[in-house]
């Protein structure tokens, strides 16, 4: 049995995602170079489409957009009960020379960035990778770091931190109970 426990309502996490964005815009577009956002599947996904469209919005720059599935790059795949469900991904870019923000809604054991750094070499070299996550969870178990952050929160290796952009806004913690 679960119970879910809000974290950080809309009204917090909405204004952080706009200073995330900006950050972003100001730390690379201050070295004159292109950059893209590559949403991992599947709630890293929506994080960069609201990173890209804040920048649009608030820049006029439109940052080029990805999503990346990394369920077959994953080193836990053989320990999982059931096959990951493969999920699209799209690079409708050279990433070659790119600077490449990965991003991603939890940084948690940083296997899931692991597994992302060895699917996006597989399209090519970018120049840079840099990593934007809403929450960092801190301790990974892999000396992964987020560049951007939204917001740290430390809760029992136990509980999942589960965030959601659309019929209800937030961060909530998901504790299992026994």
């Amino acid at each position: 049995m679960t119970s879910q426990k809000e974290l950080v309502p809309a009204e917090k996490m909405l204004p952080e995602i706009k200073r995330m964005a900006l950050d972003i815009h100001r730390r690379y577009s201050a070295l004159e170079q292109d950059y893209a956002f590559v949403g991992i599947q599947q709630m890293g996904v929506p994080l960069a489409e609201k990173l890209k469209e804040i920048i649009e919005r608030e820049t006029g720059y439109s940052p080029a957009l990805a999503k990346l599935d990394i369920s077959m790059y994953r080193d836990d795949i053989s320990n999982r009960k059931r096959l990951p469900l493969i999920r699209e991904t799209d690079i409708p870019f050279d990433v070659n020379d790119k600077i490449l923000i990965l991003v991603d809604d939890v940084l948690s054991s940083g296997r899931t960035i692991r597994a992302a750094l060895d699917a996006i070499t597989d399209y090519g070299r970018p120049k840079v990778i840099r990593l934007a996550v809403l929450v960092d969870r801190g301790n990974p178990e892999f000396p992964i770091h987020a560049d951007v952050t939204g917001f740290d929160i430390d809760i029992p290796a136990e509980n999942k931190i589960v965030v959601s952009f659309d019929n209800e806004p937030g961060i909530f913690c998901r504790e299992w109970n026994s």
